[in-house]
């Protein structure tokens, strides 16, 4: 089996992680252990980016490898959110029509590929992963500094219109995909075939 087809790979690994520890992100969450909850979910963002630099880099991309990374994503980023809404909930209540906005675009794309596709989507937009380093920079300097208004806004405008790309896909892809750049490069892939 080629090394690209393999799914024990590093990249995999690191997703496989950041799964395995979110119960022990949740145990330090609900014991109001905040310093290990802060470093957990730390790690947790910092093998997101490795991970997905090292698949890239050597090339050991693989439709198993984006579903994992998928799961690991929505797993760090709902302990993120219990994060702050168990440590910060003033905050979460001060902001809380922003992230109605941004949590609505976000599952909108994701129930409708659970309707269309029978899973939730691995698309990796190029959009996704810069919202990816946006949101995880944004929970990191949260945690560790306190809000920075301007910091959120812009993240938050980024973040829904990268999901509203997201919808946009998942609305035009007859079957589901892995690893898709842009709108336009899916557009013009299909124009080609």
């Amino acid at each position: 089996m080629g090394k690209e087809k393999s799914i024990r790979n590093i990249p995999n690994m690191l997703s496989a992680y950041r799964i395995l520890v979110l119960p022990v992100i949740f145990y330090a969450l609900f014991s109001n252990k905040d310093q290990l909850f802060i470093i957990l979910l730390t790690v947790n963002l910092i093998s997101d980016i490795l991970d997905g630099f090292i698949a890239r880099r050597f090339n050991l991309q693989t439709e198993f490898g984006a579903r994992l990374d998928s799961i690991a994503d929505i797993g760090t980023y709902i302990g993120a959110f219990s994060g702050m809404f168990w440590f910060h909930f003033d905050f979460i209540t001060e902001y809380k029509s922003w992230f109605i906005v941004m949590m609505s675009l976000y599952i909108i794309p994701q129930a409708i590929s659970l309707v269309k596709f029978k899973r939730s989507p691995s698309l990796h937009l190029y959009s996704n992963k810069i919202t990816g380093y946006l949101q995880g920079i944004f929970i990191f300097t949260f945690f560790n500094f306190g809000n920075y208004p301007p910091y959120f806004y812009f993240m938050i405008v980024f973040s829904s219109i990268a999901y509203l790309e997201e919808l946009i896909c998942i609305l035009y892809l007859k079957e589901l995909q892995s690893n898709v750049k842009t709108f336009v490069h899916l557009k013009q892939n299909s124009d080609a075939q």
